[in-house]
């Protein structure tokens, strides 16, 4: 898409300027003659680093002297695109819980539309790997192993995907909605453009055999259902946590394709420096089977040490609010909600957090959520299995001590 000024039709008389939001137009001295043989000294002139495409001028401008050139694509031959293929995501050679959720969601629609559900590994040895992703659900798994793909690296990894995308010419394609998982799609999508749909809670088949795409907008206050009709694959990220793994059938079958990628489609322009490991828990949220949460409700950076300590009773982890990692109170690596980590534990337990949609929207899918506030009105109460209304100050004490006794047998 561009923008362009149509001199034969600007006057320069300047209101684009005033309904500009982003200050990108200006009048320059120019003598142009306007259709009609009139003989203008001023042409509006547009900053194309500024503008982004938003249309407002075009509305505005009395004499229709802007037009927003529309890039437009026909995509031919979509009925060659049908089975669907997740990325069976991988950290360091071990596989993330990610995948066998992708592999359940994936199972189900591939089922709906009747076609093969392959799972994509990449790596550096895949070992059993290609078996447990076929235990779980997969009828195919194409593995692309080679000894530069042990850290994710964008380039590689997208011309990985890149060439198997254009061989197998899958309909549906998904990855978990993770820092690689982002990272990989966006580029993809891009290059062989299609439509991607990010952070996914929901996924179905309409009546024409379309991929629906649901996924929380404007804070969480709305789902929002989106189609790529026109185009292949279609493409989505999925938040973890939100689909539940099948049963493991050690007995189901299935086929491991191995393919080569050119050793120049490997090559980067960036290198992996070093690996740095969260040391400020021994379980990671996303893994985690209890998750002991806080928020402003703790008052300070150095109460969440109330609740590594009920973490390490119970072998746990500890989350946190949006608020307390912007203030420093705790690391990202922490945050759940629409812009941390998507959990979904047995026991979610929150401490002072009041229950902003966003946080919601990452641990509403925990089995059974406990809640502390203060606040009888708190919103986290609306989703909590159960609330008590009291200071956390009182409540983690005599908890701490309830679960050394259960530990303690």
């Amino acid at each position: 898409m561009g923008i362009a000024i149509i001199e034969e039709k600007c006057t320069g008389c300047g209101i684009c300027i005033d309904f500009c939001p982003y200050g990108a137009i200006e009048l320059k001295e120019k003598v142009h003659i306007k259709t009609g043989g009139k003989q203008v000294q001023k042409l509006a002139v547009i900053d194309r680093v500024k503008c982004t495409l938003c249309g407002e001028c075009v509305e505005s401008c009395p004499t229709h002297a802007i037009e927003i050139e529309k890039e437009t694509r026909k995509f031919e031959q979509k009925e060659k695109f049908k089975d669907v293929m997740v990325l069976a995501e991988q950290r360091r050679d071990v596989l993330e819980s990610a995948a066998f959720e992708l592999i359940a969601k994936g199972r189900e629609l591939a089922d709906k539309l009747k076609v093969d559900l392959y799972a994509l590994l990449i790596g550096k040895e895949p070992g059993d790997k290609p078996r447990q992703l076929i235990a779980y659900g997969a009828d195919k798994v194409i593995v692309v192993s080679d000894d530069s793909l042990y850290y994710f690296l964008p380039e590689p990894y997208t011309n990985v995907l890149l060439d198997i995308i254009n061989k197998y010419k899958p309909s549906i394609f998904l990855a978990p909605s993770t820092t690689q998982g982002r990272a990989l799609l966006s580029r993809t999508a891009a290059a062989i453009y299609t439509g991607l749909t990010a952070d996914c809670t929901g996924l179905d088949i309409d009546e024409s055999g379309n991929l629906i795409q649901t996924r929380p907008a404007f804070g969480g206050s709305i789902k929002a259902k989106i189609l790529t009709q026109n185009f292949r694959p279609q493409m989505a990220t999925v938040r973890p946590k939100v689909f539940k793994i099948l049963p493991k059938d050690p007995e189901s079958g299935g086929k491991i394709i191995q393919e080569k990628i050119q050793k120049e489609r490997l090559k980067s322009s960036t290198t992996f420096e070093s690996w740095i490991e969260d040391v400020t828990s021994e379980v990671s949220v996303e893994d985690a089977d209890i998750i002991f949460a806080g928020g402003r409700g703790l008052g300070e950076p150095e109460n969440f040490k109330l609740l590594f300590e009920l973490a390490e009773i119970a072998g746990g982890a500890v989350g946190a609010s949006r608020p307390t990692v912007d203030e420093g109170w705790i690391p990202y690596s922490h945050q759940v909600g629409q812009t941390g980590k998507t959990v979904g534990p047995s026991v979610y337990m929150a401490f002072g957090i009041s229950g902003a949609i966003q946080h919601l929207e990452g641990m509403r899918s925990s089995d059974f959520i406990v809640a502390v506030n203060k606040d009888p009105e708190a919103p986290i109460f609306k989703v909590a299995d159960i609330g008590i209304v009291a200071d956390l100050f009182d409540v983690i004490p005599v908890f701490k001590e309830k679960l050394k006794e259960v530990k303690n047998g």
